[in-house]
């Protein structure tokens, strides 16, 4: 299923292999626990992450999906029929959750690099409007040094690191908003 769509749609899928379940483990375990706000997943692809949230401590109703394949999409909610999963598109995620929704933490795997500058740039605005100077953003890349949708992002980062175990090796990044 990933090699399928990585095949179809290269540029949204944006990795060789799913992520491991160390960078899983490595990227939720930064999600507040102590929040009351639900959690927004971007880019479930096949659920590594969906699940390390899950067994950090999340509850399913507190979590809260958006991928953009259909079949990705499909997959995870039949994986986890109980979390809410939505095909759609990060860049109106404003559209896609309730608007009343207080956002804990966004957790992202989208590939910020090779998606096109006005998307990438769209997406970021969603994460300031939404965590609105009160949540989190954890996002991935393969990109090692410092990419170039950092220079973009309005918040303050508090955590780096390099997850090796990661085929390719992947830097995790903590913002604050």
């Amino acid at each position: 299923m990933f090699l399928q769509e990585l095949i179809n749609q290269p540029k949204f899928t944006g990795a060789i292999c799913p992520s491991s379940k160390k960078l899983a483990r490595q990227m939720a375990k930064h999600i507040p626990l102590d929040n009351d706000g639900i959690v927004i997943e971007l880019g479930g692809g096949t659920g590594v992450i969906t699940q390390a949230i899950l067994d950090h401590g999340i509850s399913p109703d507190k979590l809260y999906v958006v991928e953009f394949s259909p079949t990705f999409a499909r997959h995870l909610k039949a994986r986890f029929p109980h979390i809410t999963v939505i095909n759609g598109n990060a860049a109106h995620l404003d559209a896609l959750i309730p608007h009343d929704a207080k956002i804990n933490t966004v957790v992202s795997s989208l590939p910020l690099i090779s998606l096109p500058p006005d998307t990438c740039s769209q997406i970021l605005q969603q994460w300031h409007t939404l965590l609105k100077g009160q949540g989190l953003a954890i996002q991935f890349t393969y990109n090692l040094r410092s990419p170039l949708w950092k220079t973009h992002i309005k918040a303050s980062q508090y955590h780096s690191e390099i997850v090796w175990g990661n085929i390719p090796p992947a830097k995790i990044m903590t913002f604050k908003f």
